[in-house]
């Protein structure tokens, strides 16, 4: 039984999971908060409120790590953010608001919120199963939003030695895809940037280094507004959060260096098999506390 345990017991398996999920995150190219969030919601007896919050956490830690290097870089643009963020920051925290209200106004509304961290995962695997990265997109033509509030950029490329330069297309396409990623990352405590690469890279036509540098720095604003409202409500919980962000912060450094060698398309399906069955399980631990199917774990 869960209450027989020793209270350090819980904590311990946390950190040993998330060390697992920080190892082969930076493999397979899969973000750890969207792998941490749905398995943890399936294998462990917290409640989901608690593992959302913690999700938040784990996925700004990763960002903010990463962010002001890739700054300095040149690589995260600072102009297409700016307008992203204006729009996703107000769903996510609406996105935070609504998914704790799900949770506390109704007797079964943590199941509910199961089954729908199921079905976003379920479509969260098969937007990364067909969705392709474009190293440099060509645009062809720049919109008027864009050519308005002159998003461009550059950075030096080593690999070609040379100051590659850019322009994006596509606003108007791509500020209601955030405020829709915006509003799934607040709700369900995932980092977002399963769904923003591929916005920026093949919607709008950022180079595929951009797109994941411009990401992080998304991430940066939408979760830490996120975050306030689970904060605010109690729902940040040390003794899950600390070992869990520990653990995939080591796991992460680990994982950096076995990338050199391992094969990442390999481990990539790999991960995504494992996240269509926490897909799987999520939508049944749902469906079995509502009483609709039976329960057998």
């Amino acid at each position: 039984m869960v209450a027989d345990v020793v209270w350090w017991f819980w904590p311990l398996c946390l950190f040993v999971f998330t060390l697992i999920i920080g190892i082969i995150a930076p493999v397979s190219g899969v973000g750890g908060g969207v792998l941490f969030v749905p398995l943890t919601t399936a294998f462990f007896p917290f409640h989901v409120d608690f593992i959302r919050g913690a999700g938040l956490i784990m996925a700004l830690t990763s960002a903010l790590s990463s962010a002001p290097q890739l700054t300095k870089q040149g690589l995260a643009n600072i102009r297409i953010m700016a307008p992203v963020v204006v729009v996703s920051i107000i769903t996510s925290i609406l996105g935070g608001v609504i998914g704790l209200w799900i949770t506390n106004a109704f007797p079964e509304g943590k199941y509910y919120v199961t089954i729908l961290l199921g079905v976003i995962l379920f479509v969260i695997f098969v937007v990364m199963l067909t969705s392709k990265r474009v190293e440099f997109p060509e645009v062809k033509k720049v919109d008027r939003i864009s050519e308005m509030l002159d998003i461009r950029g550059a950075w030096y490329e080593p690999s070609l030695d040379k100051v590659v330069e850019y322009r994006t297309t596509n606003m108007a396409t791509a500020l209601p895809a955030f405020a829709a990623v915006g509003f799934i990352a607040g709700m369900f405590g995932l980092g977002a940037g399963w769904a923003n690469v591929p916005v920026l890279n093949l919607v709008m036509g950022a180079p595929i280094k951009v797109a994941t540098s411009t990401s992080m720095m998304i991430i940066t604003i939408n979760d830490a507004a996120a975050a306030w409202v689970y904060l605010a409500r109690g729902a940040v919980l040390p003794l899950i959060v600390i070992p869990s962000v520990i653990g995939i912060t080591i796991g992460a450094r680990i994982g950096a260096k076995i990338a050199v060698r391992a094969r990442p398309k390999v481990v990539r399906y790999v991960v995504l098999a494992v996240m269509l069955l926490a897909a799987v399980l999520d939508i049944y631990k749902g469906l079995a506390g509502l009483g609709y199917v039976p329960k057998y774990f």
